[in-house]
């Protein structure tokens, strides 16, 4: 009954949202009601999709970016303090520079809209992973890294098969908030593009449907941008409990719950 109590919450909701729109007689064009809201997504369903797909290209092409860098760089930095040193600053200067700030210079430095989206949607998502992933290959077990330096592992073992499983949770935790962030990233980066007419995701979806006051459409896009957050999370708890489950405390406490 448990695992069928988000689902029941949601439909309850939108029933709740319906009967108001509908007892109180509010017009589309202020709310509109979630029946009408299917109707208009499928009514538009071949210029939403095109655009729902260009997103989901920007989101998860930042995400596996964000993962393969971070991993890499969080390694790096582990095996090289000084390396650290220089690059870390600047990790977190494009970490704490808002990126409404930063896409319109990348639309400008950069000639293919795409690729400035997917950078500035990676910048936003990169951190969470780098820094989780940096604190996990330095939380291993200090009686273990004696042990392997006892046994005069090289640097490349240590990370292989001591640091690298240690982290792992603390991976897994930070690509749950950089998949959100690197959605978050590529809306925001298509409403700064969709102002000037040069994009054609969902945000610039929403955007044009405002100046038109399509309230319908809006919330129709804005259903999509919503069913690919929960993808994303989904799939990232699908993920930690495919990883985890097996040996990890906190995934197996909340299988047994």
């Amino acid at each position: 009954m448990k695992r069928w109590m988000p689902l029941l919450s949601v439909v309850g909701w939108l029933l709740a949202w319906e009967a108001l729109v509908r007892i109180a007689q509010i017009p589309s064009y202020t709310l509109p009601a979630p029946s009408v809201v299917l109707q208009t997504l499928f009514a538009n369903l071949g210029s939403l999709s095109m655009s729902w797909w260009f997103t989901l290209k920007i989101t998860f092409g930042a995400l596996a970016l964000a993962c393969l860098g971070g991993m890499m760089i969080a390694a790096v930095f582990t095996l090289s303090a000084s390396i650290e040193a220089v690059l870390l600053p600047l990790a977190v200067v494009l970490q704490v520079t808002p990126v409404v700030a930063i896409a319109p210079l990348m639309l400008i430095y950069i000639d293919s809209t795409t690729a400035a989206l997917l950078l500035c949607a990676w910048i936003v998502a990169f951190f969470p992973i780098l820094s989780n992933t940096v604190m996990g290959l330095r939380a291993a077990d200090p009686l273990l890294r004696d042990l392997f330096r006892l046994y005069r592992a090289t640097p490349l073992q240590r990370l292989k098969l001591l640091l690298m499983p240690s982290a792992l949770p603390y991976f897994v935790a930070g690509l749950k908030v950089s998949g959100g962030l690197s959605l978050i990233g590529a809306v925001t980066a298509e409403m700064v593009a969709g102002a000037a007419g040069r994009e054609t995701g969902l945000a610039s979806r929403i955007l044009e449907a405002s100046f038109r006051t399509e309230t319908p459409k809006m919330f129709a896009a804005l259903l999509l941008l919503v069913a690919t957050g929960l993808m994303i999370y989904g799939a990232s708890n699908a993920l930690s409990r495919r990883l985890l489950a097996r040996w990890h405390a906190a995934e197996q406490s909340r299988e047994s719950m």
